[in-house]
């Protein structure tokens, strides 16, 4: 059986499972019990589960942060909330130093089974200290897993799959789409960690995104299945480790490939994708690999900038028929 519910009820659902599941788990952050979670996540968690298990914090997120992986390397199984991702550069310190490292400075005597989670990327006007997307930034370090999942069935599976793990895992969520549905089973599942997922089969481009982003390009799919187009569109899922293979068995059937982020261009996940392709099947490629990804600017707060600066169908587009060599009707 199967439900259709909201992301944020889905990644409720896994938390509220996998801390019936083990008395271990436990949720820490900034208005996670008394006022629900600043986007309802949490909802109804402090009534089941009581304040020692759901706990408040003050805006001190390198505070909370090092107190969770303290409590991870003691065999608790932490999942701390950021209100947003842009406020763990707060805790870059704690994340970066401590959590990513612990298990090769303590040699393999500690594990940190810990889970960063929260809103990553860009809101509606909400401006450039608030819209950052941090997933380049943190898969950049070993000893980190990064998941951003796209659908409610993701997200609760591989949340799930995330509190198990004893690696410090960043769960990248998005403001935006916690409204979004989808079906999700009643029962018990977990969806692997590194395993990306074929969204819609095709032979003509291969399409790579993760997140929110998938969304768009589902749209730039629809409309270039009524111009002839068949696109192949992969959503990575987990951005590291990263699943190459799925992503090479797309390339060498479709001989091209375009890779949509969120994120900037410089030192994106799709500068990263693009050199894993060339460099693991360069001659199935025809043609250069495209990428969409958020100009070179801050996020703007006026509306139209916004647009302007973010990856949005029409680039996409564009990106695709400049990569097949062909005008599109």
């Amino acid at each position: 059986m199967t439900r259709i519910i909201e992301m944020r009820e889905a990644i409720r659902e896994a938390l509220d499972e996998e801390m019936t599941r083990d008395p271990n788990v436990f949720i820490m952050g900034e208005e996670v019990a008394e006022y629900n979670g600043a986007y309802k996540v949490t909802k109804g968690m402090l009534e089941k589960w009581g304040p020692k298990r759901v706990v408040d914090t003050p805006i001190a997120e390198n505070g909370f942060a090092g107190l969770g992986i303290g409590a991870a390397m003691t065999g608790l199984r932490p999942v701390i909330e950021f209100m947003s991702f842009n406020f763990s550069f707060v805790a870059a310190d704690q994340i970066i130093s401590n959590a990513a490292k612990m298990y090769y400075m303590s040699g393999s005597r500690f594990s940190v089974p810990i889970v960063f989670r929260g809103p990553n990327g860009a809101a509606a006007q909400v401006s450039s200290q608030h819209s950052h997307c941090v997933e380049a930034i943190y898969s950049n370090l070993p000893g980190l897993i990064v998941i951003a999942p796209s659908t409610p069935y993701d997200a609760k599976g591989l949340l799930k799959s995330a509190i198990r793990d004893n690696n410090p895992v960043l769960f990248l969520e998005n403001e935006l789409s916690y409204g979004d549905k989808g079906e999700v089973p009643e029962g018990e599942y977990l969806i692997p960690i590194g395993s990306a997922k074929v969204v819609l089969p095709g032979k003509d481009i291969t399409l790579i995104s993760h997140s929110r982003m998938i969304k768009l390009c589902k749209e730039a799919a629809e409309i270039l299945k009524g111009k002839g187009i068949s696109v192949e569109l992969i959503d990575l899922r987990t951005i590291k480790p990263l699943d190459l293979p799925t992503i090479r068995k797309s390339v060498e059937k479709t001989h091209f490939a375009v890779i949509v982020e969120e994120g900037h261009y410089f030192g994106g996940i799709a500068s990263e994708v693009s050199f894993e392709i060339q460099e693991s099947c360069f001659e199935a490629l025809d043609a250069p690999i495209g990428r969409v990804c958020q100009r070179e600017t801050p996020m703007p707060y006026s509306k139209a900038l916004e647009k302007e600066t973010m990856p949005t169908v029409e680039r996409i587009l564009k990106t695709i028929e400049t990569t097949l060599c062909r005008r599109l009707p």
